[in-house]
């Protein structure tokens, strides 16, 4: 059966864009007019499509390959769950992604709409005989390899409802901890810009002025207030020379971070400096339990669940450790006592997976522990904006309360001499 993209006039004017399946345009119409849809364009796909839908048939959609999805994880996360919940309904797998392609196809074009030219092109291979797990990998840059293969694994042991219910618990738990420490972290960020931006301010347009008035004094300043002209003067009249210093700054900073030497120190560094490197860790370390555990409990074999798990870690420092374990693994030593050569896992992850794996609840034990390290990172979180309110408006209040300082004494030195 054909498949059309149109687009029309809802029944209070609204503009509406979607795929359907129609045998002619004379039903499409039909259909639509039911619908109170009003036809003012529409192409077939196989033909007015023909370069985007031949380029999502090879996976090089324009939209979702080349100039990026435009797809958010929360997106990926609802279809998900909404796919689980109409194959537990015992809807076949076809007509639950041709149900998901029509929902999204109501309203204006959107990143839903982006979502939707995905969901259609899975309903094609699908349709066409395609294993879903093949047909997602075909969208690499909407599903990620760990979902690809949690879907072949459900697809082959014939639970692929139950995959992805733990796939969508999965992403949704880590997008919900991702919003945590975004949240917690925004009030200080904002502050410190805030006060940035104050400094700047009183030093390039409030200082010059005030300061003014002490050139005509005949008296020698005090050596703070001489130091406030000078850092207003230079920072006033420099005020480019800083900006760009801080650019180049900025830019050999981020050149040195992601070449071979320098990504290997820096994500060290990360881990190891003072109240955040705690954090970082334990959100490394819970997202690789979590995920190694999600994919065992799917069926992923043992050595590909590593290291595939091993790249949500996203550090050079605690990858090359999992790198490590593997080769220990493949000579027939446990998890255990290849994560217990690293300073980096604590002997309570050390001892839950060595405990699991004793006793056959491996992938429990791992998702228990990813459990306990979120709790713990967001409890660091806090008491980390705890530490750093006090410590920011202390600074913010002794800069000012310098500036205030260094401006008054001379004022009072000259009413002094009035007198």
């Amino acid at each position: 059966m054909p498949v059309f993209s149109y687009k029309g006039l809802g029944p209070k004017g609204k503009d509406i864009s979607g795929i359907k399946d129609a045998d002619t345009a004379k039903s499409l119409r039909t259909m639509l007019r039911r619908e109170g849809i009003f036809l003012t364009e529409f192409k077939e796909a196989k033909a007015g499509m023909a370069a985007e839908e031949e380029e999502a048939s090879k996976g090089l959609s324009r939209d979702v390959q080349v100039f990026g999805t435009g797809i958010s994880k929360r997106q990926v996360a609802m279809f998900t769950r909404q796919l689980s919940v109409l194959l537990r309904s015992g809807i076949p797998l076809a007509e639950s992604l041709a149900t998901l392609t029509e929902q999204h196809g109501v309203g204006r074009r959107s990143t839903a709409d982006r979502l939707q030219r995905v969901l259609a092109d899975l309903r094609r291979q699908v349709n066409e005989g395609t294993a879903l797990a093949d047909a997602l990998a075909n969208h690499p840059r909407v599903f990620h390899e760990l979902y690809i293969n949690m879907v072949r694994s459900g697809e082959a042991a014939g639970n692929l409802e139950e995959v992805l219910d733990r796939l969508a618990d999965f992403m949704e738990r880590d997008l919900d901890l991702s919003s945590k420490v975004i949240g917690t972290l925004l009030y200080p960020l904002i502050m410190m810009a805030v006060s940035v931006g104050i400094l700047v301010i009183l030093m390039t347009v409030v200082v010059p002025k005030i300061t003014a008035i002490f050139a005509d004094m005949e008296r020698a300043l005090p050596w703070n207030t001489q130091l406030l002209i000078s850092v207003s003067h230079y920072t006033g009249t420099y005020w480019y020379a800083f900006l760009g210093f801080i650019v180049i700054f900025i830019l050999v900073f981020m050149a040195w971070k992601r070449s071979p030497s320098g990504r290997p120190r820096w994500d060290k560094f990360k881990i190891v400096v003072p109240l955040f490197g705690v954090v970082l860790r334990y959100l490394a370390v819970s997202r690789f339990c979590r995920t190694l555990g999600t994919m065992f409990q799917a069926g992923v074999p043992l050595l590909q669940a590593l290291e595939i798990s091993k790249h949500v870690l996203d550090n050079h420092a605690l990858m090359k450790v999992i790198d490590e374990a593997q080769v220990g693994i493949r000579e027939g030593e446990s998890i255990a006592s290849q994560l217990k050569k690293s300073v980096y896992f604590e002997p309570m992850v050390i001892h839950m997976v060595a405990v699991g794996e004793r006793t056959g609840q491996l992938p429990e034990m791992l998702v228990s522990v990813a459990t306990t390290y979120e709790k713990q990172v967001e409890s660091r979180l806090s008491k980390l904006t705890t530490i750093l309110e006090p410590i920011m408006i202390l600074s913010l209040g002794g800069t000012v309360g310098f500036v205030i300082f260094s401006i008054i004494v001379p004022i009072l030195q000259m009413n002094e001499v009035v007198q």
